[in-house]
């Protein structure tokens, strides 16, 4: 199947169209319109709590979640796949609506669905970047693009927009000098991950957004360089993204949250502290035993959880160093009140400070 890609979009203010569709979409959900929660309806009539979380998965690719099921980690508490997304904010808009109990997005997605009245709550940081894993923007080895100003009237692909490649990039574009009007020239591409190298080696994009084990499979062949990256825009170590649960989830069902967010902790910390080779060898195992019809041969590439804090424990700086670009984009207008915006009280993780040294 040819790779297909949607209409380029330029960079401009986001904020206003997610939090409509986010006020709409959690109106409905809590009018009953939104899908049944059969699951939540059971556990929270008779009293007893919710055994069963239902998330989306990402293809070819192991989240955290699963991580802990595998290794023991949720105890009674079960995991039930809905379905895939390669979006961050789709995946947090599911919790919020009630189609899914446990999704994850980068910060700035999370704040602006909690400011857009969502009734959800950060509860662990999943991804970050650090010096071995982090997101590049790439061009083509020959590419005449050099400098963020090249970029006025170019195509960067991106996962999706309003999230973290967004941000990454208008901060690096507004560090650089680039005046709104400029930056709003630089046209951002939705393209799924797993398309996006190809995307770039045929000139469909002028910049690729990779990350992971996809940009290490892409320098692996060759022919491709950095440009910037966001650990370089933003400065690291640093976390990213959270999960999020509902309020509703939270209050009804405490000890499958401390079980379920604990349980992510864990993973964190057993995915810092083990040799990469058995890393990957449990991601292998995951895969095959999902039977979703997926590729592991990206896998090799896998170098660390990312994750920067111990344990994925939340600190107010996550949600503070995004304010500046939230302001520029319309989603915030004043400081953030960040009590209403993540919790630690459900990871019950003692770790170690400082966290222990990746091994392999």
């Amino acid at each position: 199947m040819k790779n297909r890609l949607l209409p380029a979009r330029t960079i401009r203010t986001t904020g206003t169209a997610f939090a409509m569709a986010a006020v709409v979409a959690v109106t409905l959900a809590l009018s009953g319109c939104g899908g049944p929660a059969t699951a939540q309806q059971a556990g929270s009539g008779s009293g007893a709590e919710v055994k069963t979380v239902r998330y989306q998965g990402s293809p070819n690719t192991v989240a955290l979640v699963e991580v802990a099921e595998d290794l023991g980690y949720l105890g009674d508490v079960k995991l039930e796949w809905v379905s895939n997304t390669t979006s961050g904010p789709q995946s947090i808009q599911s919790v919020a609506t009630d189609q899914t109990d446990i999704g994850g997005a980068f910060t700035g997605a999370v704040i602006k669905l909690i400011e857009a009245g969502a009734p959800v709550k950060a509860v662990i940081n999943y991804y970050g970047e650090d010096n071995k894993t982090f997101t590049g923007y790439y061009v083509e080895e020959g590419s005449p693009i050099r400098t963020a100003r090249d970029l006025i009237g170019k195509k960067i692909a991106v996962n999706t927009l309003g999230a973290h490649h967004e941000a990454v990039i208008t901060t690096h574009l507004k560090n650089s000098g680039l005046t709104p009007e400029e930056i709003k020239q630089v046209q951002l591409v939705v393209v799924p991950p797993n398309e996006t190298e190809v995307a770039l080696r045929k000139k469909q994009v002028d910049v690729g957004t990779l990350g992971g084990v996809l940009q290490d499979r892409a320098l692996a062949e060759g022919g491709v360089r950095a440009l910037f990256t966001d650990v370089g825009v933003i400065g690291g170590p640093f976390d990213a993204g959270q999960y999020v649960l509902r309020n509703d989830f939270l209050a009804k069902n405490p000890e499958t949250s401390r079980t379920l967010v604990t349980g992510v902790a864990k993973a964190i910390e057993w995915q810092r502290s083990t040799p990469r080779e058995q890393v990957i060898a449990k991601f292998e195992e995951i895969i095959a035993k999902r039977g979703r019809n997926e590729s592991t041969e990206a896998l090799k590439y896998w170098k660390s959880v990312g994750v920067a804090s111990p344990g994925g424990r939340i600190q107010e700086t996550d949600f503070t160093r995004w304010a500046d670009y939230l302001k520029s984009a319309g989603i915030i207008t004043g400081d953030l009140d960040t009590s209403t915006l993540y919790t630690n009280e459900f990871n019950l993780l003692e770790t170690p400070a400082p966290a222990a040294t990746p091994k392999g």
